[in-house]
């Protein structure tokens, strides 16, 4: 058991102590929110003081909170569990606390909207081709020293020069316009505009357009089951397969991202996950075995697999760039291990930038970019050998029911 140190033994006690005698809105506490308080690496990086003097008009009661005594409240939508008293600002910079209620100051507030290819996400085993209507607004649950889009992630929804108004049932208009038959939730962090997600999902699985997760996956069990039931496809990142790095590169912790994909897996989403290898953080054979033994015994080999290459950003900037010939030994690696789609990604007219079937290992989709000149799937189906290729394919038709299996 690893200690720790006097004050956190003392905050999270009084937390949970809190939780016990006060009254509940909306969820209750997960079973492990006394052990998350004391273990927390970021909640206790909550902006002290820094809410907005009052609401706007993207202002939302948050969906999944406690409230505890003296008007403090407690984030649930992910494991950082922010404790905020009334005028606290959380981890994620989307929420605040105002007179004892939580809420989202980002709801129908994107920062950045574009309409893109399925294939950028990225998503290689679902519905190829097809275009995504992606937004984000600001925010993220994360602080990883590398992020790409540290500009509108680690920034507060004021903060932003230029962003839109645009609630759920504008975005539905806004995804037809585009003709996109899929809408993204995607560029900062999902979970930190939960409310704003999943309201937008629900009008969008009535009108028959997919819903798609592009997210590190920290979020809590209950938040996600309802995510689960109008989600369609997911692109989560698996940081690394190691909780000191997690710790120490991104701010968060291992466990909850694995708890994610056996959530998803679960309940038959088609998902797939990424792996961006660090130079010095992630590029480690021993670690990579571990988390490849640990996808094919708890979720299996059918799940693609993405090794995505490292290029110098925001605090990492100093890093050279991942050698190809490491993304190319670890994609080999999986494979022979038993995943069966294994990608490289951030690499230009790479064999890994294809899928192949693993059953007779002929070219199925051939990619160049974000174009697909060779498609050899009928149904789903390897058109050389009849075996069944994991994913939501051409003729999948528009969701009408919760999650696709994969």
């Amino acid at each position: 058991m690893k200690k720790i140190s006097r004050r956190r033994f003392l905050g999270g006690g009084a937390a949970c102590m809190m939780s016990a005698v006060a009254g509940q809105a909306w969820w209750p506490l997960a079973d492990d929110t006394c052990e998350a308080a004391v273990t927390g690496d970021i909640r206790g990086r909550v902006f002290k003081g820094d809410g907005p003097e009052k609401l706007w008009q993207w202002s939302r009661e948050g969906f999944v909170y406690t409230k505890l005594e003296g008007r403090k409240v407690i984030c649930e939508v992910c494991p950082n569990l922010c404790l905020l008293s009334p005028g606290d600002r959380s981890v994620c910079r989307s929420r605040v606390n105002m007179d004892g209620k939580l809420y989202s100051l980002a709801y129908g507030n994107p920062c950045s909207i574009n309409t893109d290819p399925i294939e950028k996400k990225p998503l290689f085993h679902f519905r190829p081709r097809i275009k995504a209507f992606s937004l984000a607004t600001t925010g993220c649950n994360f602080r990883c020293l590398n992020c790409q889009n540290w500009e509108i992630s680690q920034a507060k929804p004021h903060e932003v020069p230029y962003t839109y108004t645009l609630f759920p049932e504008e975005v539905i208009a806004a995804a037809r316009k585009s003709q996109a038959e899929s809408i993204a939730y995607t560029y900062s962090e999902p979970v930190t505009f939960f409310e704003y997600m999943i309201d937008t999902a629900r009008l969008a699985r009535q009108a028959g357009i997919y819903n798609l997760w592009v997210s590190n996956g920290y979020i809590n069990a209950k938040p996600l089951l309802a995510l689960c039931e109008v989600l369609d496809g997911a692109s989560i990142n698996l940081k690394a397969f190691n909780d000191d790095i997690y710790r120490g590169l991104n701010g968060g912790r291992l466990q909850p991202v694995l708890d994610t994909f056996k959530t998803l897996h679960a309940h038959h989403i088609h998902f797939e996950m990424i792996n961006l290898v660090v130079p010095g953080y992630t590029d480690d054979d021993e670690m990579v075995k571990k988390m490849c033994a640990w996808i094919l015994d708890n979720i299996g080999p059918d799940h693609p697999l993405h090794f995505l290459r490292f290029f110098p950003r925001y605090k990492l900037n100093r890093l050279p760039p991942t050698p190809v010939s490491t993304l190319s030994r670890y994609r080999q690696m999986a494979m022979q291990m038993g995943v069966r789609y294994v990608y490289v990604g951030n690499v230009a007219r790479h064999e890994g930038n294809h899928t192949y079937c693993h059953n007779c290992k002929k070219l199925l989709i051939e990619r160049q970019g974000y174009v697909i000149p060779t498609y050899n799937l009928a149904g789903g189906r390897c058109k050389f050998c009849d075996t069944v290729i994991p994913g939501v394919w051409e003729g999948a038709g528009a969701p009408s029911a919760p999650g696709h299996s994969s």
